[in-house]
This record gives C-alpha cells, sequence and structure tokens, in this order.
C-alpha cells in the first residue's frame, strides 16, 4: 500500500505506508473476515433458520444432557435430563406463529431504548447535550476525557441500562465533538458499561442475583451455606479502577490509532448538534436552568428512595435492591432528559411549544429504524436459541470437560474465568448462565477447597469481558445502530475487531489481578468472605 504525497513542482511522489503491527494486522483480518458477513439483519434471518435446522436434527438424535441442579430446582425436568427442543415439526411451528409478535414486542431492550431515547431526543434536539458537552470537555484533556468515560461506563451499571442507552450514544458525541474519532468513544463506553459489567464502587442489580444462584449451588455441599450479595465487593471495587484504566489504555494505543482520523463524508444519519464552538453566555444561563430543572428532578426522586419509608422502595424488605425505582430506571432516565432538555430549549428558543417537544422526539424515534428491524430478527433468533435448550446443553457440556481435565490449584480457575467467557458468547444473559453453571462449578471447585465467594468473582470476570465481542449480548442491535450513525458502512466485523482488544486485554488484565489479589496477596474478595472453603 502507498500514500501520495506532492513535490514542489507539483507532480506526485509516491511513499510507502507506514508497515503494520502484527496485531493491527490480526484485527484487520478479523475485521475483513467479519464483514465478509452479511448485514447483521440478514445475518439474523440466517441464524434463525440455522438454529431451526440443527434443532430439528439434535431432537431426532435426541440429543441430551444431565441436569446439574437439584431436584425440585426450579425449571428441572422430572427426569433430570436437558433434552434439546425441536422447532422443526408442528409443535414447534405452532410456538413460533403464536409468539412471533410477542418476542419482538417484548424483547426487554426495545422497550427501554425507545423510552428512554424520548427523553434524550428532547435534550439533544434542544441544544442542551451539545451545550453541556461543549461545557464539560473544552477544557480536558485527552487521556482524562477517555477514562472518565470508561468509567462512567462502568459505574453507570448500578443504574440498569443507563449505560447502554445514554452513555454510549453520548460519548461518540464528545469524541466527535473534540476531533476524536466517534467510535473510539463509543468504543471506550461500551467497554466499561459492557466489558466492566461485574466492576463497581457500589452494590448493584446483579449483585444480590447472582448471590442467590451461588449460595443456592453452594448448599448442594453446605445445606446452611449463606451467601450475601457484599460477598465481591473489595475485588470489584478494586476492579473499577483497574479496568478504567485499562480501557483508556486500549482506546488511545490500540483502538483509535487504528481506526485513524475521521472522515465527515463516512458519516449516516447524525444529529444537526455536533458542533464544538464556545458555549456562549445565553446557552449558560440556559445551562444553569436545566441544571436547576435537574436538581429539582432529582430532589423529588429522593423523596421517593431515601427515606425508609420511600414510596419506590422495595414493599416488602424496604430495600433499594429490587425496588420499583431500580426496576423503573428508564422512566426516570426519560424524565431526568426530557424535562432539563425543555427548560434549556425554552430559555434559548429552541422549543416555544409542545409541538417542538413531539418534533425532538419523533426526530429520535425517525433514527431508530434500523434498530427496530433488527431487533425483530435479534427477538426471533434469542427466542428460538433459549427454546432449543442449545445454549444450556453447550454450557453442561463445556463445563464437564473442564471438570474432566482434573486440574487444581490457580490454574483451575483461571482456566474457569476463560470457560465461563466462551460460554457467555452463547448465553448473553449473567444471570441465566450461572443459573445452569453454577451447580455444576460452585460444589466441584468447593470439593477442591475454595469457596463459593471466590468461584462467583471469576465467573464474573469472564461473564464481563466477552461481553463486548457476542451478538448475544441484548444491546448489540443498539450499539450497531449508533455506530452506523458515524460510519454509514458499520460491519458486525469492524465492531468485532474494534471491541477485540478491550475483551482480551480486559481477560487477561482482570485474571491477573485475580491471581495476585488471592493467591499472592491473599486478599478477600469481599466482607467475611473466605478464600478457601474448609467446611468439609
Amino acid at each position: 500500500m502507498t500514500s501520495s504525497s506532492t513535490r514542489c513542482d507539483g507532480h506526485q511522489r509516491q511513499q510507502p505506508a507506514p508497515n503494520k503491527g502484527g496485531f493491527t494486522r490480526f484485527l484487520d483480518t478479523v475485521e475483513w473476515l467479519g464483514n465478509l458477513l452479511p448485514h447483521p439483519i440478514t445475518l439474523f434471518a440466517i441464524f434463525c433458520a440455522v438454529i431451526l435446522l440443527a434443532s430439528g436434527v439434535a431432537g431426532y438424535f435426541e440429543v441430551s444432557v444431565a441436569d446439574p441442579r437439584p431436584e425440585g430446582a426450579p425449571g428441572r425436568a422430572a427426569d433430570g435430563m436437558i433434552t434439546v427442543v425441536s422447532l422443526l415439526n408442528g409443535e414447534g411451528l405452532a410456538r413460533i406463529v403464536g409468539s412471533l409478535v410477542s418476542n419482538f414486542t417484548g424483547f426487554a431492550p426495545l422497550g427501554t431504548v425507545l423510552v428512554a431515547l424520548l427523553g434524550v431526543g428532547v435534550a439533544e434536539h434542544s441544544g442542551l447535550l451539545s451545550a453541556a458537552m461543549r461545557a464539560l470537555v473544552m477544557n480536558a484533556s485527552r487521556r482524562m476525557v477517555t477514562v472518565t468515560i470508561v468509567f462512567a461506563g462502568i459505574v453507570s451499571n448500578t443504574a440498569s441500562e443507563l449505560g447502554y442507552v445514554v452513555l454510549i450514544p453520548l460519548a461518540a458525541m464528545i469524541f466527535h465533538s473534540l476531533g476524536r474519532h466517534p467510535l473510539a468513544g463509543l468504543a471506550a463506553a461500551f467497554a466499561g458499561v459492557s466489558g466492566g459489567y461485574s466492576a463497581n464502587l457500589l452494590l448493584g442489580t446483579v449483585d444480590p442475583l447472582l448471590s442467590g444462584i451461588t449460595q443456592t449451588a453452594a448448599r448442594i455441599i453446605d445445606p446452611v451455606y449463606v451467601v450475601g450479595p457484599e460477598v465481591n465487593w473489595y475485588f470489584m471495587f478494586i476492579s473499577t479502577f483497574v479496568i478504567s484504566i485499562l480501557g483508556a489504555l486500549v482506546t488511545e494505543k490500540l483502538v483509535e490509532p487504528k481506526l485513524g482520523e475521521y472522515r465527515s463524508e463516512e458519516a449516516g444519519d447524525l444529529s444537526e448538534n455536533q458542533d464544538m464552538g464556545r458555549v456562549t453566555s445565553a446557552e449558560k444561563r440556559a445551562l444553569k436552568g436545566a441544571g436547576l430543572a435537574a436538581l429539582a428532578v432529582c430532589a423529588v426522586l429522593a423523596l421517593t428512595i431515601v427515606p425508609e419509608s420511600g414510596v419506590l422502595r422495595h414493599p416488602v424488605t424496604g430495600a433499594v435492591a429490587g425496588s420499583p425505582f431500580l426496576k423503573g430506571i428508564v422512566v426516570f432516565i426519560f424524565v431526568f432528559f426530557a424535562i432539563p432538555g425543555f427548560v434549556y430549549g425554552r430559555m434559548m428558543g429552541t422549543m416555544k411549544s409542545d409541538r417542538d417537544v413531539i418534533d425532538a422526539m419523533s426526530k429520535s424515534m425517525s433514527s431508530m429504524g434500523m434498530y427496530i428491524v433488527l431487533v425483530f430478527f435479534a427477538a426471533q433468533f434469542v427466542a428460538f436459541f433459549s427454546w432449543t435448550n442449545f445454549g444450556t446443553v453447550i454450557a453442561v457440556q463445556g463445563a464437564t470437560l473442564l471438570q474432566s481435565l482434573g486440574l487444581t490449584g490457580p490454574v483451575l480457575l483461571l482456566c474457569f474465568i476463560v470457560v465461563c467467557g466462551f460460554i457467555n458468547l452463547m448465553i448473553g444473559s449473567a444471570s441465566a448462565q450461572w443459573a445452569v453453571t453454577a451447580p455444576i462449578f460452585v460444589p466441584m471447585l468447593m470439593l477442591v477447597g475454595y469457596s463459593p465467594e471466590v468461584v462467583q468473582a471469576a465467573y464474573r470476570i469472564g461473564d464481563s469481558t466477552t461481553n463486548i465481542i457476542t451478538p448475544m449480548m441484548s444491546y448489540f442491535g443498539l450499539i450497531m445502530a449508533v455506530a452506523t450513525r458515524y460510519k454509514k458502512d458499520m460491519g458486525i466485523g469492524t465492531l468485532m475487531a474494534m471491541m477485540l482488544p478491550y475483551s482480551m486485554v480486559f481477560i487477561v488484565g482482570w485474571s491477573v489481578l485475580f491471581y495476585l489479589w488471592v493467591f499472592v496477596f491473599g486478599l478477600p474478595v469481599g466482607p467475611g468472605a473466605a478464600t478457601y472453603y474448609n467446611g468439609l
């Protein structure tokens, strides 16, 4: 490959392009191979057809595995076997026809994204997001912007879908406004939100969910064993800072250089509010007004959740975990952006009536056409895959293989992390994967001396680090939709090649941290969490 430059006599001369490193060539190959695949929508349609045919073959041969869950466990078959269910028969056809619409409308990310985007659209088209970004980043250093975005992505998991529907598109806009490649900003935020999913400064909704499954699995060996939601907090707290640093380094040293300089002609459907001019005095006044409106919204929300008698706390336990507040977080995302957005627009004159608000919401919805079509086919594939039990059977087989290797010591846990990462490529839900594999791994590793708390911490590493490279992740379609706004010919291969360095660095770096934490320094992974199980 060559590049041209102009000599003083006006003629062009050819200069050799800089040599690419081995890793860059590897990523180029991944991107090339991935982009040989058809359009993501076509690909999901093909996946649906393949899963139907495969289920018919597997059903004919009665492919099955022993269910590792104890008797009486929810979802366990009466005969104790997990069998691949064929959809290539009359019963399967009836199920497909009867559920086609509900698969689409019931696909969790669809409603979440669209409702949140209604509020974000008001803030975006009023000019609030553009002004807020310019006020925020004009004087910020490149490195601090990158670290902050990754860190914010990790912390956003406390608020459930906030990172996916708000931060990732926002990060792309921030990088674009700074003259940096917007896909690098998207990648940094995606890496934090999804690749660093289990890390956090505070306990989130995933902690009690996983600990409950771990406790049930531990009681196969020890009927009175207790696993609390806080058992991984120490390790995950420190992991937040480690993943933030690793994510920033990968963005600036690998991803952004590979993406190169951004060219505006690559863009698809961009908002009109992408400029990076200085914040005017009028905008500053409007930002203050929007800030006061945001504080007022926060104050009202605080009254519903902070007092012990708050109406949006859990109706039985009175806790924040599992409360209507967390379950309905998308509603508060909508309100938090819509009200300040309207206040800003009113003060700037960009929104003078309800019609302007409606127009802003309509523009946001019109940009999601591709995403909605993609979700239709993705939702069918996820449903078909779940119905057939393929993911469960593969997970059990993978766990059994690891158990048969007869490994002991730290190597066993490190191999366990890798296996969990591989299984996560097929079962995108952290709780669904752990519900199937915990009854295998937790008792197995307890028998060789490791505590359930340590096993759960190791699982969370593998589960998080491959989220960003699997189309099975629920929000993969949303990421593709956002990316195509900045690169109209964006393919699955480009996205996977862009995120692969994060996945590789995260799983290695996080595993090293785990090894040092547990086996070198002997630190507890959480309050009262032992490293070794001595109950036998």
